[in-house]
């Protein structure tokens, strides 16, 4: 048994089962001795619902793993070579695709018997946006062990961010005739609502950082109280059982007891019995004996 094999049977199983599963796994680490494997694997955290319907779409769907990745790989080329072609066709086929797998993935877990809603489907998509965006986050979701969903800023980073080392940037736009100079403008004023909208996204960003840090907190106190409640399941099993033999044995000690019962009161009447044949034979040798000296000269 090795952490790696113990995570993947975890995170395959459905979010109730997750912690009374973990914890029978860490239990039988400690018996085997292993108990730095016992804490890695008492450490690992149950996932929320929606980290588990994506990992179910990985499980249950590899096939759409790599055309994923592949369309995310494209996607990110596209915005670093400022190819407004290939992005415009490559966003409408990210829509498709995002749409697509989001209701998936939503049919898989009714398919499991785990219905989930539109705010799950949701943020299932809004992971698959986060594994186009992002190569790191494509890893961790392929690996089918989240254990939270994956977020990203809205949009990919921006173009001239995500430009090769030593490739310079595009240059400066030289003054031309003057018929263009509204569209200039207006290409700055895009850019400068871009930059406004980066900011805000970055602001949100931020922001979804502090509330997943509460989340976290909260789920951790969840996967404490939700491990006691096991052991305390696991106490009242064991007294049940324990009560369940004492009353076993309780009705087998009333048995011998009603056997003796009887036995003795049998006993007694066979006692009375004799007594009576010793008192009437006793009778009878006095009469004897009184008959036979009455009749001596």
């Amino acid at each position: 048994m090795d952490l790696d094999a113990v995570a993947d049977e975890l995170y395959g199983l459905r979010p109730e089962e997750f912690v009374a599963a973990r914890d029978s796994r860490a239990v039988d680490a400690r018996r085997a001795g292993d108990q730095a494997l016992a804490r890695e694997i008492g450490s690992l955290r149950r996932p929320s619902l929606a980290a588990w319907v994506g990992n179910l779409l990985v499980r249950r769907q590899p096939e759409q793993v790599e055309p994923l990745l592949v369309l995310g790989e494209e996607l990110r080329r596209a915005h670093r070579e400022l190819d407004g072609t290939q992005l415009r066709k490559l966003a409408r086929r990210q829509n498709e695709v995002i749409g697509a797998l989001g209701r998936q993935a939503r049919r898989l877990a009714a398919e499991a018997g785990h219905p989930v809603g539109e705010g799950v489907q949701r943020e299932v998509e809004e992971t698959l946006h986060a594994v186009l965006a992002d190569p790191e986050a494509a890893r961790e979701w392929a690996a089918g062990r989240l254990v939270k969903p994956l977020s990203s800023t809205l949009g990919f980073p921006a173009a001239d961010e995500a430009l090769p080392a030593g490739r310079p940037a595009p240059p400066a736009a030289k003054p031309k005739k003057p018929a263009r100079s509204q569209g200039r403008q207006a290409d700055a004023e895009h850019r400068r609502r871009l930059a406004e909208a980066r900011e805000q996204a970055r602001e949100a960003e931020r922001e979804l950082g502090a509330r997943e840090k509460e989340a976290d907190a909260a789920g951790r106190v969840l996967e404490e109280a939700g491990a006691r409640v096991a052991e305390a399941e696991g106490h009242v099993r064991e007294l049940r059982e324990r009560l369940r033999r004492a009353e076993e044995e309780q009705r087998r000690a009333r048995a011998a007891e009603q056997d003796a019962r009887e036995r003795a009161r049998q006993a007694d009447r066979a006692v009375r019995e004799a007594r009576c044949r010793t008192e009437s034979a006793a009778k009878q040798v006095e009469r004897l004996t009184a008959g036979a000296g009455s009749r001596r000269p």
